[in-house]
């Protein structure tokens, strides 16, 4: 299972993950939180636990379209399966000890849950047509 949470931070938009992205569900509801944040993500990585072809190729399918993803905290896990192919020098990967460290401390954050209603699998060039519910606490 994969859970996304949202963080808007300035003029920047932090997508966490946490739990598995795979095949299915996990990486749809990955493509369709990107989509719905638009073309410049911070994808924070450091809760993933693994990553298989599936959400790699989603993550290779946003970057194909156009959307900018960096790739923020990766577990060892997830950074021996970019080793693999050679993926590492695709995506701009960071390291950073807390994501509000990205921004000055003034400005507030704004957290919101993503919950799939309606999710196809992949991404489909982000062409395919996800549904998502906002969920504000």
């Amino acid at each position: 299972m994969l859970t996304v949470t949202t963080h808007n931070l300035a003029n920047t938009v932090v997508l966490r993950c946490h739990g598995r992205l795979v095949r299915g569900e996990e990486s749809a509801l990955l493509c369709a939180a990107v989509q719905h944040y638009g073309r410049d993500i911070v994808l924070d990585l450091g809760g993933v636990t693994a990553i298989d072809a599936a959400g790699i190729g989603a993550l290779m399918s946003l970057q194909a379209a156009g959307v900018y993803l960096k790739l923020l905290n990766p577990t060892e896990s997830v950074r021996a399966v970019l080793r693999l192919p050679g993926l590492e020098s695709v995506f701009e990967i960071s390291e950073v000890e807390s994501i509000e460290g990205l921004i000055p401390q003034s400005i507030a954050v704004d957290q919101v849950g993503l919950a799939p209603s309606s999710l196809e699998t992949g991404c489909g060039g982000i062409a395919g047509k996800s549904a998502l519910t906002l969920l504000r606490w």
